[in-house]
């Protein structure tokens, strides 16, 4: 995570999500149509796609996301990242749990399990896990108050992800909720650059409170918010955090301090202002479901999300 390239493959993920929401949860807003964000799909992908042939897809994946998340708030952030680091169902997600740095960290699993079982009894073979991933996204971050999009749909599986400079700072917003464990910030408490000294870019008092929740030696899995001051609500308190030497990860910190100059500006502009930072962060998440999507006959629909079939 220590490069600015990593949070790509981090965050990266915070894209895709529900595209309906109409019959069974009006209240929310969702419907075929979407969101107050974004427009419609490309590369032949579509907001309705699944309006004749599964048309209960949303009061399918709905209450899912809603149970998984009321049982553990923490589940909403982990399924926000989850399509980063899964790749857009690139790899498959059996893989990418046995991965090291994802090992105990990537909680979801059973909740995509869970939705694509429900989804193959009601509409067998017609909703792809890249669409699971991407409703489950989208889902979970309107349930934790963040922004509603139009979320394009017919993606088969595929395996592409390139994003620009805004779309990296908008997505590292999915920061705003969820837990890091000990094991991904250690570094910059005690070791940072090699030289057993802490990241000199950390806030005095916001370092010793970490050093309470990160020992030097264990404590590997004990978890720290990645916003402590709103870590269940999705807003733009993530960017004021790193303005103020209070981001947790380094590929955080990095956002302000690298040598990217380009995004200390966005860093800055969506701390001041939220609606801009909703604005780029819905767009920036269809941008990465429409990425070179595997549409028609290309690539495939998995019966099981963790393998191909």
């Amino acid at each position: 995570m220590v490069a600015l390239s990593k949070v790509v493959l981090a965050l990266v993920a915070s894209a895709f999500l529900l595209s309906t929401l109409s019959v069974a949860h009006p209240g929310l807003g969702f419907g075929w149509g979407g969101g107050s964000s974004g427009s419609g799909g490309g590369h032949g992908l579509l907001p309705e796609y699944y309006l004749y042939s599964c048309p209960q897809v949303n009061d399918i994946v709905v209450p899912v996301l809603e149970q998984a998340i009321e049982r553990e708030p923490r589940m909403a952030a982990s399924l926000l990242r989850f399509i980063s680091t899964t790749a857009s169902c690139s790899a498959t997600i059996a893989s990418e749990k046995r991965s090291l740095p994802n090992a105990n960290s990537l909680r979801g699993f059973e909740v995509i399990d869970e939705i694509k079982a429900k989804l193959e009894d009601a509409c067998p073979g017609i909703v792809s896990c890249a669409d699971i991933v991407a409703l489950s996204a989208r889902g979970s971050t309107v349930l934790s108050g963040g922004p509603n999009w139009e979320l394009p749909l017919g993606r088969r599986d595929s395996r592409t992800a390139s994003l620009n400079e805004a779309d990296l700072v908008a997505l590292s917003g999915g920061h705003t909720i969820g837990v890091a464990r000990c094991s991904s910030f250690k570094q910059r408490l005690y070791n940072q650059n090699g030289n057993n000294q802490p990241d000199a870019t950390l806030e005095r008092n916001y370092y010793q409170d970490l050093k309470s929740v990160c020992p030097r030696l264990g404590g590997d899995n004990n978890i720290s918010p990645l916003d402590f001051a709103s870590p269940v609500k999705f807003d733009n308190t993530y960017f004021k955090l790193i303005l103020r030497g209070k981001g947790l990860l380094t590929s955080d910190e990095v956002l302000l301090t690298g040598k990217v100059g380009t995004t200390m500006k966005l860093v800055k502009a969506y701390a001041e202002d939220e609606s801009l930072f909703f604005q780029q962060f819905a767009r920036s998440m269809i941008k990465m479901g429409n990425i070179s999507p595997l549409i028609g006959f290309n690539g495939e629909v998995r019966k099981n999300c963790r393998q191909v079939n």
